[in-house]
């Protein structure tokens, strides 16, 4: 069905345009994601600059990645409730003055705490770009609105590394790591003005336009509130669950621990973690049978495309966000080359996966379910090719910059995954749960990621990379860990197939394949 490109909101005469709110919503994503990939580049010379301890500096990244999986749930509930776009506005504030912050930090306690405010930020206004997605896009335009969201996030990860090399090339260790934090605050503040000027703030929570009615009927029929209509169920209207939202902070939170941190009973937080969530799980049902509103409704599981594809995402991102970690690790300290050097390998990869992010939108809705497979065996492929190429150069004298070919295809199948898993896990979800339903898949890939760096690194420097001190020791570490990546990405293709052979019409005009 084809969307206009101009919208109205109840309450309000004014006309607004799906274009320019894309890109409103999606510049600040670009400033997150950056912010996920850049700072690996960074760590030597953040750590020579302020002094930081290894656990320090380790903190760098994980008190980041923690905080924003916490985050994304309860920021995206809230978002459905109140208003994604002043949820919005409110979360990249919050994100460009920690990145201001973290430029003007003197010590390692400060940069963390700094970099903990940036992830509240991020992770107040990233489930809204899903919700206000979902919200205001149909069909082939939604589709092409989320491809565009995947060349986002697979150019600005992949973009990352090149980008913070670059400001330490240019203006050295201090003050280059800070400048890499720094550009992100004017790029914030012109991102909030485009984001007043060009969001729909008037009664956003209310369904837009003619599709409204459509929307009430959808929502009543999938049974996504139980067993009544919304607009019979009791209680108030704005029904945050504090206590859900609370529990499911800690159960995410103790599933994280344990892999950003190296006490040795931190094992034990997993357990404690398996009981939290089962709280969670029962309290939500008993919630909603109190006839109130849960924070998430659990029935959105039994929408096949959304539990497959979050599946899907969750394990790709168990291994596939590792992949670049072991390239900077082995080039920068196996091979003793630049971060400018280690940014530029990835620069054909980052291009690449934009191009394909976009063609793969234009075809996920009904080649959605192959292409995920396809992109999938195109990144086990390449993770494969690197590997040996990696060999010659690590043994055969090879030249560093050979890497460029063999890790460029990745970004070809991590572009396609970005825009095609998107769509389809959003393609039955009521247009009320877009933020919720958005945090739930960000939230597993937060938490997957922190799972993979930690295994993944973890047997990188147990087969040799944490004594070795020649090329040829460290691709021991690297070829053991790319190893294990691929075989979580192997995981993320058998549900994938699953899922292509369960094809089914979703919607109405459309089937997959």
């Amino acid at each position: 069905m084809a969307t206009s490109r101009y919208f109205t909101v109840p309450g309000s005469d004014r006309q607004y345009d799906r274009n320019r709110m894309l890109i409103a919503i999606l510049i600040p994503l670009v400033m997150a994601l950056l912010q996920v990939s850049a700072v690996n580049t960074l760590l030597p010379a953040i750590q020579e600059t302020l002094g930081a301890t290894s656990s320090g500096i380790q903190w760098v990244l994980a008190g980041y990645a923690l905080v924003y999986g916490i985050i994304l749930v309860p920021a995206g509930r809230i978002g459905d409730l109140v208003g994604r776009s002043m949820m919005f506005v409110i979360g990249l504030a919050i994100f460009s003055a920690g990145c201001l912050a973290c430029a003007l930090a003197t010590d390692t306690v400060m940069l963390n705490a700094m970099r903990i405010l940036q992830a509240v930020g991020a992770g107040v206004f990233s489930p809204q770009v899903n919700g206000m997605i979902q919200q205001y896009f149909d069909g082939r335009a939604r589709a092409k609105a989320f491809g565009l969201m995947g060349l986002t996030i697979s150019a600005s990860v992949a973009a990352g590394p090149l980008i913070s090399g670059a400001t330490v090339a240019i203006f050295g260790n201090d003050p280059g790591w800070r400048y890499a934090f720094a550009i992100n605050t004017p790029i914030g503040l012109l991102g909030l003005f485009l984001a007043f000027r060009w969001l729909a703030f008037s009664k956003e929570r209310r369904t837009i336009g003619p599709n409204r009615k459509k929307a009430r009927e959808e929502y009543r029929r999938r049974e996504i509130v139980a067993g009544r209509p919304a607009s019979k169920r009791r209680g108030r209207t704005l029904d945050l669950d504090p206590v859900g939202m609370i529990t499911l902070c800690i159960g995410v939170f103790l599933i994280m621990m344990p892999f950003t941190m190296h006490a040795s009973w931190r094992m034990w937080l997993l357990p404690a973690a398996v009981l939290v969530l089962t709280a969670w799980v029962w309290w939500e049902h008993t919630y909603e049978r109190r006839g109130r509103i849960p924070m998430v409704n659990l029935k959105l599981f039994k929408i096949s495309s959304f539990s497959y594809c979050t599946a899907i995402s969750a394990l790709q991102f168990l291994g596939s966000t590792s992949i670049f970690v072991l390239i900077a690790l082995f080039v920068q300290q196996g091979l003793g080359q630049t971060a400018l050097f280690t940014g530029l390998i990835g620069l054909p990869n980052a291009v690449i996966s934009a191009y394909f992010a976009v063609f793969a939108s234009r075809h996920a809705i009904e080649k959605g379910r192959v292409l995920q497979v396809v992109a999938l065996l195109i990144v086990i492929g390449s993770v494969l090719a690197t590997v040996a190429v990696a060999y010659g150069v690590a043994n055969l004298g090879w030249h560093p910059a050979w890497l460029t070919l063999p890790i460029t295809p990745v970004g070809i199948g991590l572009g396609m995954m970005g825009s095609v898993n998107q769509t389809q896990s959003m393609l039955e979800v009521p247009a009320a749960h877009g933020g919720t339903a958005g945090g739930m898949v960000q939230t597993a890939q937060r938490i997957t990621t922190a799972i993979g760096n930690a295994v993944v690194t973890a047997v990188f420097f147990a087969s040799g990379a944490a004594v070795g001190h020649t090329p040829s020791e460290w691709f021991r570490g690297f070829a053991s860990a790319q190893a294990l990546v691929v075989g979580f990405i192997l995981l993320a293709v058998i549900v994938a197939v699953v899922y292509m052979i369960r094809g089914r019409r979703s919607i109405p005009g459309t089937s997959q394949a």
